[in-house]
C-alpha cells in the first residue's frame, strides 16, 4: 500500500509531457510580449475582447487555452492575426524588406501610404506616405489611439496639423506628437512629396493592416 501511494504522488507531481501545454505557453508569453507593448493592462484587454483581466491572465501564464472565438478577439485588438499568435519569430533578425515587396493601401486624397512594418506588429509601426501635390492624409484630422507618433519629412514641403497648431516642415525636418492628438499633413510643396510616420507602442487594429497589399512601383514614382 505504502508503494502504490509513493507512486501515485510521484505521479501527480511530475511533469506531465503534453504538447498543448507548452504550446499554450508559448502563446501566452507572445499575447503577454503583444499586449505590453501596446501599453494595455489586463483589465483594459479583456473588456477589449470581451472576457476578463483574470481570463487573460490565465492565457498568458499557460494556464488554459481559448477557444478560436477568444483568440480571434484578442488577436483582432492585438492587431494580428489568429495565425501570427502562434508564429515563432526571433525579433532583430535582420529581415529585410525590398521596395519592390512593400505593402500599401490604395491611393486616396493624392497619398499612397505604404507598410514597413513585418507583421505582426510588436513594438512600433512604420509607415511611408508619397504625396500628390496637393495630397494630403484626407480632408479631416484624424486621431487612432493614444501612442507617440514621429513624423520625418523625406522629400519636399508639407504642413502638419496638429490640433489648431500648423507646422510647416521641409525634408529632413520631423515633429513628434500623441496619436490622441487630431492631426492632418497636407503635401504645400510644388513637388512630390514623402513623409515617413513611426508610430510606438502600434495602435493599428487587424481589419486596418489586412487592407494593405502587395505595392507594384510604377515608372512615374
Amino acid at each position: 500500500m505504502i508503494k502504490k501511494n509513493a507512486i501515485r504522488r510521484a505521479s501527480a507531481t511530475a511533469p506531465v509531457p503534453v504538447e498543448g501545454t507548452r504550446a499554450q505557453s508559448d502563446l501566452g508569453g507572445r499575447l503577454k510580449h503583444l499586449r505590453l507593448s501596446r501599453r494595455l493592462s489586463l483589465r483594459q484587454l479583456g473588456e477589449m475582447t470581451n472576457t476578463s483581466a483574470s481570463f487573460i491572465s490565465q492565457l498568458e501564464r499557460g494556464l488554459t487555452g481559448a477557444s478560436t472565438a477568444s483568440l480571434n478577439e484578442i488577436a483582432s485588438a492585438l492587431g494580428v492575426s489568429i495565425a501570427m499568435l502562434f508564429e515563432e519569430r526571433s525579433p532583430g533578425s535582420g529581415e529585410v524588406l525590398r521596395r519592390s515587396e512593400r505593402t500599401s493601401i490604395p491611393p486616396a486624397h493624392g497619398c499612397h501610404k505604404m507598410l514597413l512594418s513585418r507583421r505582426p506588429l510588436s513594438d512600433m509601426e512604420v509607415y511611408v506616405g508619397e504625396f500628390d501635390i496637393g495630397g494630403s492624409t484626407g480632408p479631416t484630422l484624424y486621431t487612432h489611439g493614444n501612442a507617440h507618433e514621429m513624423l520625418i519629412v523625406l522629400r519636399g514641403v508639407v504642413e502638419v496639423s496638429l490640433g489648431e497648431a500648423r507646422h510647416i516642415l521641409e525634408e529632413g525636418d520631423c515633429v513628434e506628437y500623441a496619436t490622441s492628438i487630431p492631426h492632418r499633413t497636407e503635401n504645400i510643396g510644388n513637388g512630390r512629396a514623402e513623409v515617413m510616420w513611426v508610430i510606438a507602442p502600434p495602435t493599428s487594429a487587424r481589419t486596418d493592416l489586412d487592407q494593405y497589399t502587395t505595392w507594384k512601383p510604377t515608372a512615374s514614382r
